[in-house]
This record gives C-alpha cells, sequence and structure tokens, in this order.
C-alpha cells in the first residue's frame, strides 16, 4: 500500500478530514497528505462552529454519517441556539469549541479510522496520465499513485500573509504556502483567480478587564450538534460583547495609507459578509460603533479571539485602536491580525459532485472552490469523499438537490453560478429553508448515509425510534381532545381567548400564543402519555414544529414537487448547445461550459431564461 492508493486527499483541513475519513469508512484505501498533522482540523479563524445557516450544514454532514458534529460536541465550550425569537427554519445551532481539543480530537478519528492511512509531507505536482491524474509527487522525492485524488489545500496556494506593509508567503501564520501546485493546475487549463480573507487580533484574557463589556453566557440547557449521544455539555465559558467607537475609526483611518488592502498590495477580493474592521469603518462611515465579541479559545489557554475586529493594518495600528476599546485598555496581543492572499479554482469547471471538467479524477473541496467557513469547506470533503467512492464503485454520484439539503443548495451555487467574493451560506440563499431545518436534517438524510454505510445500524435503529416516539407525539395532538375549562385559565393567561368547547389539542397548539409545553403543564394525560413512551425535549420540540407549521411545510412540498419535474428531465452529456438555434446566445455559452445534468440544474444558472428551458424541452421532445 505504501504508493498506491484507491484515493488520496490532499490537506487535513475540515475538508481534508472529511473527505478522508467518509471513503475511508465506506472501505477504499485512503491516503491524507498534510504539511504538518500536528494542526489537522485547524480552526484558524475564530474557534466556532455553526452559525446561521452554519448550524444547518453541520448537522446535515452529521446526518449522513460525517464527522464535524461529532467532534464540535466533544470538545465545544459554549452552545447557543441562534434565532429563537424567529420561525424554527430560522434556529441556528452554534458552539465554542477548545481551539486544541477540536484538533486533537480529529487527529484521535482519523488514527483510529480503519483504512485511512496519513502522511506528513508536502504535495507539489499531480502526477498525469493524458487528462487524468494518476497520483501525487511530494517534497520529500515521493511519487504515490492513487485513482482518485481529492484536493482540499484551503488558503495554502500561493498564500501571501500580509500586515501592514509587511508581507511573506504562508497559508496561515507560521506554516508555509503552496506554490508550484498551483501554478500547474493553471497550466492544465483549470481557471484560478484570488480571494482574501482575514483573521483579528488574538488577546491575553488575562489582560482584559470584563467588567466593562456585557458577558454573553451559555444557555442554560445547551444542545448538541450529532443526532448520536455525544456527551452533554458541562461548565460552559461564557463569550463578551464590546464596541468599537469614533476614537478607535479615527485611530484606525491613521493605518490607511500603509493598509495593504487600501494600497493595492492585496488584489484578492475580501468576504462580503465578513469585512475587515478598515473595511466596515469605510462602508458604513456612518456608523459610530461595531460591535465585538470577545470568544475564548478554550478551556486551558488565556488566549481570546477578538471577533469583529479582522484587520490587516500595521501591527502598531492596531494595538493602539485596540486600547480605546472598553475593557481592551491594557489588552496584551498575543498575535496581530492578518490577512491572507490566497489562490481558488473557479467551481464552475466543476461537475456537481465536485470532480473537475477539466482533469478527470481530480475533485476539489473547500476554499479552493471559493468558499469560506469551516462547514461549507467540511460540507464538500464529505461530498466530495462519497463521490469518489462511489465512482470508484461505480455507482450512481450522490448530488443532492437543493430541495434536499442546504449542501445541496451550496454545490449547485458553486457550480451553475461561480464566486466573486468568498461564498458564505445563509438561509436566504435556501427557497426551501421551511423544509431543511436543523431539527430534521436526519430525517432528510440519514436514510442516505445508511444505504452509503457511513450510519451503522445502531444509530439507524435510534433514528426510526425517535421518529416512532415523533409520530406518535403529533399523532397524539391531531385525535385527543381536551377538556376546555382545564385550559381556559392557561389560555387567559396568554391573552388568548378562550374556549367554549372542547376542541382537538391540535387546534389549541396552532394558536400562536400557546407552546406544547403549556399543553403539558395544563395537561395530565398529556403529559403521563409523552412520560409512558420515553418522549425527550427534541422529540417534543420537534412534534410541535410539525403542527404549528404544517400549513407552510405542505405548501413548500407542493412547491418541490411541482418544480423537481424540472429535476427528473435529464440531459445528455454530448447535447450540442450551440446547433440549437432557438436558445439565446448566452445560454448557448453557459450550457456548453457548465453541461447541466438535468433541466433543473440548467433552469438555475444564471443567463438561462424560461424561455431557454421551453426550447429545450422542445428538442428534447423532437
Amino acid at each position: 500500500m505504501e504508493n498506491n492508493y484507491d484515493i488520496i486527499v490532499v490537506g487535513a483541513g475540515h475538508a481534508g478530514c472529511e473527505a478522508a475519513v467518509a471513503p475511508a469508512r465506506m472501505g477504499n484505501q485512503v491516503l491524507l497528505v498534510t504539511m504538518n498533522l500536528a494542526l489537522v482540523a485547524q480552526m484558524s479563524c475564530n474557534p466556532a462552529i455553526g452559525g446561521i445557516a452554519k448550524g444547518q450544514i453541520v448537522r446535515e454532514i452529521d446526518a449522513l454519517g460525517g464527522m464535524t458534529g461529532v467532534v464540535t460536541d466533544h470538545t465545544m465550550i459554549q452552545f447557543r441556539m441562534l434565532n429563537r425569537s424567529k420561525g424554527p427554519a430560522m434556529w441556528s445551532p452554534r458552539a465554542q469549541c477548545d481551539k486544541s481539543a477540536f484538533s486533537f480530537y480529529w487527529r484521535r478519528v482519523l488514527e483510529n479510522t480503519p483504512n485511512l492511512h496519513l502522511r506528513q509531507d508536502t504535495v507539489t505536482e499531480l502526477v498525469l496520465d493524458h487528462d487524468a491524474v494518476v497520483g501525487v509527487k511530494t517534497q520529500l522525492g515521493k511519487t504515490i499513485y492513487a485513482k482518485k485524488v481529492i484536493l482540499t489545500n484551503g488558503t495554502f496556494l500561493n498564500g501571501k500573509i500580509h500586515v501592514g506593509e509587511v508581507n511573506f508567503s504562508g497559508g496561515r501564520i507560521g506554516e508555509g504556502a503552496s506554490f508550484v501546485l498551483s501554478d500547474q493546475l493553471k497550466s492544465l487549463g483549470i481557471r484560478t483567480q484570488k480571494l482574501k480573507t482575514g483573521t483579528p487580533v488574538r488577546i491575553d484574557g488575562r489582560t482584559v478587564d470584563f467588567s466593562k463589556m456585557e458577558e454573553q453566557p451559555g444557555e442554560e440547557n445547551p444542545g448538541r450538534f450529532s443526532f448520536t449521544n455525544t456527551p452533554p455539555l458541562h461548565q460552559q465559558l461564557s463569550c463578551w460583547i464590546t464596541y468599537t467607537n469614533e476614537k478607535v475609526h479615527r485611530v484606525l483611518e491613521k493605518g490607511f495609507e500603509k493598509s495593504p488592502m487600501f494600497q493595492g498590495r492585496i488584489q484578492g477580493v475580501g468576504p462580503r459578509y465578513c469585512p475587515s474592521i478598515e473595511d466596515k469603518i469605510v462602508r458604513f462611515s456612518d456608523r459610530t460603533r461595531h460591535q465585538l465579541f470577545l470568544e475564548p479559545e478554550g478551556r486551558h489557554t488565556n488566549e481570546y479571539y477578538l471577533n469583529g475586529f479582522s484587520s490587516s493594518l500595521p501591527e502598531e495600528i492596531q494595538e493602539e485602536a485596540l486600547h480605546l476599546i472598553p475593557g481592551l485598555e491594557k489588552a496584551e496581543i498575543y498575535r496581530p491580525g492578518y490577512a491572507i492572499e490566497y489562490d481558488y479554482f473557479d467551481p464552475m469547471q466543476l461537475h456537481y459532485t465536485l470532480e473537475s471538467r477539466v482533469v478527470r479524477n481530480l475533485y476539489l473541496a473547500g476554499q479552493v472552490n471559493g468558499t469560506t467557513g469551516y462547514e461549507e469547506a467540511a460540507c464538500q470533503g464529505l461530498m466530495a469523499g462519497i463521490n469518489a467512492h462511489l465512482a470508484l464503485s461505480q455507482k450512481e454520484p450522490l448530488i443532492l438537490s437543493r430541495s434536499q439539503a442546504y449542501i445541496g443548495v451550496l454545490i449547485d451555487d458553486l457550480v451553475s453560478k461561480g464566486v466573486q467574493d468568498p461564498y458564505r451560506m445563509f438561509t436566504s440563499r435556501a427557497e426551501y429553508r421551511i423544509l431543511l431545518r436543523q431539527d430534521n436534517a436526519d430525517r432528510r438524510l440519514t436514510p442516505i448515509g445508511r444505504e452509503l454505510g457511513l450510519i451503522d445500524q445502531e444509530h439507524y435503529v435510534e433514528y426510526l425510534n425517535k421518529y416512532e416516539i415523533q409520530h406518535q407525539i403529533t399523532d397524539y395532538l391531531r385525535q385527543h381532545t381536551t377538556c376546555y375549562q382545564t385550559l381556559n385559565e392557561m389560555l387567559e393567561k396568554r391573552e388568548t381567548s378562550p374556549l367554549t368547547q372542547n376542541v382537538k389539542m391540535e387546534t389549541v397548539l396552532l394558536r400562536p400564543q400557546i407552546s406544547i409545553q403549556d399543553l403539558i403543564d395544563y395537561d395530565l394525560d398529556f403529559a403521563r402519555f409523552l412520560q409512558q413512551i420515553g418522549a425527550d425535549s427534541e422529540q417534543i420540540t420537534n412534534a410541535e414544529t410539525e403542527i404549528k407549521y404544517s400549513s407552510y411545510i405542505q405548501k413548500e412540498e407542493e412547491l418541490v414537487k411541482h418544480l423537481s419535474n424540472l429535476d427528473t428531465i435529464k440531459l445528455p452529456e454530448d447535447m450540442d448547445y450551440q446547433n440549437i438555434q432557438s436558445l439565446s446566445k448566452e445560454a448557448r455559452e453557459k450550457l456548453s461550459k457548465l453541461r447541466p445534468v438535468n433541466l433543473g440544474q440548467a433552469s438555475r444558472i444564471s443567463g438561462v431564461s424560461p424561455a431557454d428551458i421551453t426550447a429545450l424541452m422542445i428538442v428534447l421532445r423532437a
């Protein structure tokens, strides 16, 4: 096995770890090559997993059999469910993690996965046979062969770090960049562009005056990411909120003349939705302050991450501005903020499996495809690993639709629309977000994970039992009436009109003022029933969501059914779009370049109009 594998994964970030573990668990011999085995799944930016839409992605990864949710649950130090004031389609779990423990736990997962082999080395070149990759060459002079190669190089390809007027090569501070590989891919016809990302200062917590900040504790009853029986979270650590002010902004503006971003030394486009502090000052010049979050990096370190203060300004400017922020007047810097400029590859040159259209057997996943965030990277790695395995097994690929998963939305957006700035997932990107809730990710995807062999029998039985109990709860609410006299006291307290007769419990629960907990508190028969069937809090909450949002869910399912008909109409791989004169010129160009698999994918390509889709349907019927 030393020089011949089924799959080689290059890079052990969040994408690489998922890309390596999945096919190994499905039976492939996998080699994971990384520059530094001590830094696998490094949280190089903020020490957190999840957040708006990102939390849904992590739950989807877990539902398919990926490991990011499990690792998060074992290493988190704070849990919060964001957007609880909104509907459950917007609820998004987020966890602060112990940065070192997160990396260490992932390392343990890698080392204990059968069929997975690890090597510390740098891949410098792909080995090609005509237009297909057949292996890699490394810095230490090894040539290693494989049937599939997955690149997950993150920000390391031609990476350059900027701090004020100082710049040097690197993929992360303290780690070298990779150069030759990116140049080779360009020469093969893979389109390469530059993006920029940044990270804030790290602060010594011993020098912070927390009394001047607003404490942000975790939830009283913390949840978890994994649908498996991961351990509960105890002894949460708090985050802290503070703000910039006009004095801070004036100091930062002094450094603009030495800013690599404003002086043109950075050519890459930065993240639109996570701008640097200097970018915020310019873009939102009317704002007198910006919110900052001071986040602990772990249980056994004094290091804190200042979320919202990403910067590439000179270190002395960062420090001067920092000392004008409430609570940070005497703060000492462990590490200044910096920006990284790096190469990414145009994702519109990918198949929906994440295999390259230019080089056969080559898959790309993570930030190399123009995304930002651990979660977006991890789900791409998982899908690339699964599809590499399925291709080796000569099975149909796994392509999740936009109505199945946020993962499907992400990959469809990348392949059909490309990126202009680092892609970040939001709930607003999903047309069917009522269906794509964080609570039902296992219902949507666990049967798929089971079929793939990533979900074991014990987990699958637990999944079936969970939904059987949930079904019993919704049935009870729909079939049983409640005593109106018993409930009226509670209804009056909730400021909703009293009942004049007994009604189905479902009818009462549909009132926006009423929660399922109200029914449990006031209906002893219902409370005893829940205890009898062994219902837990998650099953009870999920049943409530199913009842309260049943009409919306039904409408969205009907819309999916109507629109998904286009996804069933396949497009021939060799269709000559250039000769279909009824298509617009732009549609002919886009369809020829992207080669969508079906009409549904074609309809979502920017520049392909409904008239073009009608024209294609006519051609297919001819």
